[in-house]
């Protein structure tokens, strides 16, 4: 049992928070029964169970490492409004590039954290096999993110890497690499030879996805929609493209 907020292990809980001691420790927060629930049934580490004291651990967890703390310590460690009194210490993913990905999403600089976790979900639904977080994009183990995707992120690989060497993977591989954009060149999204291998390129919430990288995609792509509606936000339009494609490959 941990009562004092001046703990040292508190301390280093709380630090979680900042990307820098993510990325120095290598491990996150994630908050609440939905979200442990799903990082137990995955194949992620979880380093460290906290629970308030007057929580009760389900008999299967009982081979975890464990530690209870008092309603104010809890309190002081958690992001959301109404604490569920659990969260955990999850080690971070590190996966690396391996030439076996055929359907990807390709992310450039989308830095809302609410667009993350819906690309993250819609990626899962519609039987992505690997997410790349471009250079730009918010940070995957930023609290408002790992909330967003509601437990996707456990499910489907997701690296954060430079989307260069994706697209020149895709290149050599045979793989269509459709970028979406709003220029004139573009082709509306019911018009497509979809191929059964593919990466979608989508990108920043008020610039797009960067015009270096849309000099290489094989097409680039839109969807029609009413003519007095300006755009899509960004995690919408990226569903809307990948159940799309869902239905043509």
């Amino acid at each position: 049992m941990i009562e004092s907020k001046q703990n040292k292990r508190v301390k280093q809980w709380k630090k979680l928070h900042r990307k820098k001691y993510r990325d120095q420790t290598e491990a996150f927060l994630i908050e609440g029964w939905h979200l442990v629930e799903e990082a137990i049934k995955s194949d992620w580490t979880i380093q460290t169970l906290i629970m308030v004291e007057d929580r009760e651990r389900p008999e299967v967890w009982s081979h975890m490492d464990t530690i209870y703390v008092s309603q104010d310590v809890f309190k002081e460690l958690s992001q959301t409004e109404t604490p569920q009194g659990i969260m955990a210490v999850v080690r971070q993913n590190k996966l690396e590039f391996k030439p076996k990905y055929n359907k990807i999403l390709l992310v450039d600089a989308v830095q809302d954290p609410g667009n993350i976790g819906t690309m993250i979900r819609s990626a899962l639904a519609f039987d992505i096999d690997v997410i790349v977080l471009g250079k730009g994009s918010v940070d995957l183990y930023h609290d408002k993110v790992i909330r967003a995707t509601q437990g996707a992120m456990f499910h489907i690989p997701i690296i954060q890497d430079d989307l260069e060497l994706w697209i020149n993977y895709c290149q050599q591989n045979e793989i269509m690499v459709y970028g979406t954009a709003l220029d004139k060149g573009a082709k509306s999204l019911n018009q497509v030879d979809i191929q059964d291998k593919f990466a979608v390129m989508v990108g920043n919430e008020g610039h797009g996805v960067s015009s270096d990288y849309l000099e290489k995609a094989d097409e680039t792509v839109y969807i029609p929609i009413h003519e007095q509606s300006e755009s899509l936000n960004v995690g919408v339009a990226t569903s809307i493209v990948l159940y799309h494609f869902s239905l043509l490959t």
